[in-house]
């Protein structure tokens, strides 16, 4: 396939990035300088669907964050007590998904820069520590979630007990290598892949489901129940939070860059384009897969009474005898494991682009995951071991609060600076699309505001 594809040199600030410290110019080296631009591209005046085709992989990598295992216990914690009525959250928080990681995608495009990197550049080295904290505590809540529900898929489908399964992921610490010794593309095969078996098996329990389509429907229109009852807001905060990751938008960032779509004005306006349109497309899937897993729990459990279901296990146990389709559980445990695994990848993947964007360290990946996962995998046996499977369950609920508290650290810089002309040049966003954005990142600073006051103060 033909394609202009630019030298891997040290980085040399684009014109669009001319605001930028120039002192901090000299030292910034190529986010994932091993795969950045590696994936051919058509040159201009190709027929659009190859030039798509070629564009097509980042936004299901970063898709995948937002249905993880702890996404799950989420949904089905929403669905089971609350029926139908937080599906308008999901659909909120996926709105709010698309938005943010098409500034994502266009920060790492237009400026040759992922968002550690640009944070790295423009603020002082206190704050920079603050913001990589706040991410690597965002990806061990992720990674716990990963863990929980990797242990539980295992146990569900092989007997394994939850301590053995969580101590059995820490070998996915070299799938990763695996996957990227053989190319990017390889890698966003293997996750597209496991998506699509995650759709289809929830397709499935979809359909034996039959949920009510009215029902359903008025589910996507929003509640003021849902900011009045506390235990309501709690999950809603929760689904936000693991709907809308803040390590993915450090990671989208940076694997837009892996193209080698040509380095100028018309090049890097053409790949905003089509990495918006990748990234948007993956997560109207996401918000499919989300949404299911909310229904079946609300057609499932809820209108049976079985109003309590917050735990995947329990999950599993009830799906087949109250849908009457016996494979319905093991569709369930299948996908939970094809979700794990998929998270697995781009969690290791981001770890990765935070660390050398804000400390410029760099660690062997299979070093660096084992000692995300290893952080992750201690509180999970230490909880298992004292309070069995319920408590693994509410850690998987309260790593999504978690994750939601973590997202203003992300938000507000990448809003902050794709909105500077003087950082994006002619790529920074218009007002209309800024004060947008500024709503979304309003919106998670107040429920996560909320949530806190109601912590400390009941």
């Amino acid at each position: 396939m033909d394609a202009r594809t630019p030298e891997l040199h040290p980085l040399t600030v684009p014109a669009s990035a001319a605001g930028w410290r120039a002192d901090a110019a000299a030292d910034v080296q190529r986010s994932l300088p091993e795969v950045n631009a590696t994936v051919p591209v058509p040159i201009f005046g190709g027929h659009w669907v190859r030039r798509l085709l070629a564009f097509v992989g980042p936004g299901y990598l970063v898709s995948v964050g937002y249905m993880d295992p702890g996404n799950w216990a989420t949904d089905l914690a929403g669905g089971s007590k609350f029926g139908y009525t937080l599906l308008s959250v999901i659909l909120l928080s996926n709105l709010m998904a698309i938005l943010l990681q098409a500034l994502a995608a266009r920060l790492g495009i237009a400026t040759d820069r992922d968002l550690a990197q640009a944070c790295r550049a423009s603020f002082s080295k206190p704050v920079n520590l603050l913001l990589w904290f706040a991410c690597e505590a965002a990806i061990i809540a992720c990674d716990l979630a990963e863990v929980i529900g990797t242990a539980i898929a295992l146990k569900l489908l092989f007997g394994i007990p939850l301590i053995g399964g969580a101590l059995i992921t820490a070998l996915d610490a070299f799938l990763l290598l695996l996957l990227m010794n053989k190319g990017f593309r390889f890698l966003e095969a293997f996750v597209i892949a496991l998506l699509v078996v995650i759709a289809v098996c929830f397709g499935i329990q979809i359909a034996a489901a039959a949920p009510p389509v009215a029902a359903m429907l008025r589910g996507f229109v929003p509640s003021p129940e849902i900011v009045t009852n506390p235990e309501m807001l709690y999950i809603a905060i929760g689904i936000i939070g693991a709907t809308v990751m803040p390590h993915n938008l450090y990671l989208h960032s940076s694997i837009v860059q892996t193209r080698a779509y040509e380095r100028s004005e018309e090049g890097r306006r053409d790949a905003i384009k089509w990495a918006t349109t990748d990234s948007t497309i993956a997560l109207m899937l996401a918000l499919f897969i989300n949404a299911a897993i909310l229904i079946v729990a609300a057609a499932t459990f809820h209108s049976s009474g079985h109003s309590d279901v917050a735990e995947i296990g329990q999950a599993f146990e009830l799906l087949s005898p109250l849908l009457g389709l016996g494979i319905a559980s093991t569709l369930f445990a299948v996908a939970l494991l094809a979700s794990g695994l998929n998270s697995t990848v781009t969690a290791t993947l981001a770890g990765q682009i935070v660390m050398e964007g804000f400390l410029h360290l760099r660690l062997p990946n299979w070093a660096r995951r084992l000692v995300t996962r290893g952080i992750a995998i201690v509180p999970v046996v230490i909880i298992t071991a004292l309070y069995g499977e319920r408590g693994t369950a509410d850690l998987l609920v309260f790593s999504q609060v978690v994750l939601s508290m973590q997202l203003p650290f992300a938000v507000i810089p990448l809003v902050r600076f794709v909105s500077d002309p003087n950082k994006m040049g002619q790529f920074a966003i218009s007002r209309s699309v800024a004060i947008l954005a500024w709503i979304v990142a309003g919106i998670i600073v107040a429920l996560n505001l909320k949530l806190l006051f109601d912590a400390l103060f009941g």
